[in-house]
């Protein structure tokens, strides 16, 4: 089998790092907050060796890819447009994509707005919704919620902050308390009065298997380099997005597609978030698999590895 290769690639205006795997239909994965490509390992190796060509990109604004210092270039149609471009500067017509995370509304969205790009989609803990009349912020206010995280998140340096303060503590908590390892607590990300968004995570007295002190390291240094303003800036776009999408309300996505999550995972404690995958016959009419893996949490692909990557490489092989 081919080894993993990093690659430079210019797209969309930005350069973009890839970790790169294996040969044959292409396969594109897009992680999520604070994340990297390397959350994608364990399925890169095993989609490459069934004969894909795996590849994950460092997504914009995170590792040794492009952060633009605009916060207004980081909209879901910038984040869709860098997957575009990408699959042309791989030298692909097409691909399957799957996302993680923030990347999984990029894998939507993708998939409903380029359907003749990319021909499948898998997306996991964040369920696809159709743009609606409602933006998320505005509907939080309504709901009389101001501790959410990512209200937390909209003024630029506050987050950016607390989360550099110490990065190896901030990666190892966050990484840990969205897990499905976690204890039993609130819905991670509610901020509790007067702390930031760490305020609600936890410790661990040790770390399980999935989550090593080397991978800590590898996130911790990632994030030295990069910061965390770029990441963060998906969020400061959440209203701006939702303007730009408007042409698209109600669409669905008609080409085969999968959902993945963990059973503990918060995003599904999410206001709306039952509803939403309730409404997958409607907005998903070409689903193939709902899948929630008991005991996991917000990290599915790496706290059930060999479990997502079966179910990701069966969904592969119906199409």
């Amino acid at each position: 089998m081919d080894a993993l290769k990093f690659t430079e690639h210019h797209a969309n205006s930005i350069t973009m790092r890839v970790a790169e795997q294996g040969s044959g239909p292409l396969v594109l994965f897009c992680h999520g907050f604070p994340e990297s490509w390397y959350s994608w390992r364990h399925q890169l190796a095993a989609v490459a060796q069934a004969g894909y060509r795996a590849v994950a990109p460092d997504m914009r604004g995170y590792g040794a890819t492009e952060a633009p210092p605009d916060v207004a270039q980081y909209t879901m149609l910038h984040l869709v447009g860098d997957m575009v471009e990408l699959v042309k500067a791989l030298g692909e017509k097409q691909a399957v994509i799957v996302g993680h995370d923030w990347g999984a509304p990029v894998a939507w969205n993708a998939a409903m707005l380029r359907p003749d790009v990319f021909r499948a989609v898998v997306g996991m803990s964040v369920p696809f919704s159709p743009p609606g009349y409602l933006d998320f912020l505005t509907s939080l206010e309504k709901q009389g919620i101001d501790n959410f995280y990512m209200q937390y998140f909209q003024k630029p340096g506050v987050a950016e902050a607390e989360l550099q303060r110490d990065v190896e503590a901030s990666i190892r908590r966050i990484h840990f308390s969205g897990s499905g390892d976690c204890p039993e607590r609130t819905v991670f990300g509610a901020l509790s009065p007067g702390k930031g968004f760490l305020g609600n995570t936890v410790e661990p007295q040790a770390l399980p298997a999935w989550l090593t002190r080397d991978d800590i390291a590898y996130y911790a240094a990632e994030f030295r380099h990069a910061g965390f303003r770029g990441g963060l800036n998906w969020y400061r776009n959440l209203r701006r997005t939702w303007e730009l999408l408007g042409p698209w309300r109600g669409c669905t996505i008609a080409q085969p597609s999968m959902f993945i999550a963990g059973a503990r995972d918060s995003v599904l404690r999410f206001p709306a978030a039952k509803a939403t995958i309730e409404h997958f016959p409607r907005t998903l009419p070409g689903l193939r698999g709902c899948h929630l893996l008991e005991g996991a949490g917000h990290w599915v692909q790496r706290e059930r590895a060999p479990e997502v990557t079966a179910l990701l490489l069966g969904f592969l092989k119906t199409l």
